[in-house]
């Protein structure tokens, strides 16, 4: 959770941003946004006043996204984010490391760059994907040459492939009721008593947006994270079981 002082100064520097773009007719952008700054993004939101804003991480599975404000409709012109996707893979495949998530990010934060120019970070078949900053890619490109003890090569390309974007699978889940946290609880093979943990410990996003409250009904669509877990989105009740329970659309991500 963030603190008091934190929060409140983040939430001034979203209003400023939001003032500003009005005033200048310009777009403005903060760095990504991780989930807990979001939920103070979508707090902060009710005074942003006319100012337009949305979201966006350089891919729909992100979950690290950028804030922009201003919008084609206010400002008269269109402006993609400045996101841009780095490949980083080993120079000599044959003889590379196993490389994991946590070892492409250390990489990258040991090049000194602050954690919100990084975006989502994805690792398929023999690559990682990271989204960046526009203004850090050729950056990272040119300065990032070792994974752990592997040589790797980096270079801008239009976006991470399929195959290492993270995978979806739908399902049915057998839930006590539409409560969060009973799908929580049954999404994950949880206990009641540790899923309603999960809301008080502040891990729990609908949308971006902190839920601490384990009975809300999320809306169908809804992308639910969970800190330390994962996320799923919620697809409505299917049906109700012979024994009164719900069967629970959800689409996990894997």
């Amino acid at each position: 959770m963030m603190a008091g002082e934190d929060e409140e100064r983040l939430k001034k520097r979203f209003w400023e941003l939001a003032r500003r773009s009005y005033r200048q007719g310009a777009y403005l952008y903060t760095g990504f946004l991780g989930l807990g700054e979001q939920a103070v993004f979508h707090e902060a939101s009710a005074r942003f006043g006319e100012a337009a804003w949305s979201l966006f991480g350089g891919h729909a599975a992100c979950e690290r996204v950028m804030a922009r404000f201003g919008d084609a409709e206010a400002l008269g012109y269109e402006e993609a984010f400045p996101i841009v996707c780095v490949e980083v893979r080993p120079a000599a495949p044959k003889f590379a490391e196993e490389l994991g998530h946590r070892d492409f990010l250390g990489a990258l934060l040991n090049l000194g760059i602050e954690r919100d120019v990084l975006g989502d970070l994805f690792v398929g078949e023999g690559a990682a994907y990271v989204y960046v900053q526009e203004t850090m890619g050729t950056f990272v490109c040119e300065n990032l040459e070792r994974v752990r003890h592997t040589a790797v090569r980096c270079r801008i390309v239009e976006g991470a492939p399929q195959e290492a974007l993270p995978r979806r699978e739908e399902r049915l889940v057998n839930a006590a009721s539409e409560r969060l946290d009973a799908v929580a609880a049954a999404v994950y093979h949880l206990s009641r008593g540790q899923s309603a943990e999960l809301f008080r410990g502040g891990r729990v996003f609908i949308d971006g947006r902190l839920c601490e409250n384990g009975s809300a009904r999320p809306k169908e669509g809804a992308i639910v994270s969970v800190r330390g877990y994962g996320r799923f989105g919620y697809g409505g009740v299917a049906h109700t079981t012979k024994k009164g329970r719900l069967a629970v659309r959800v689409e996990t991500y894997r």
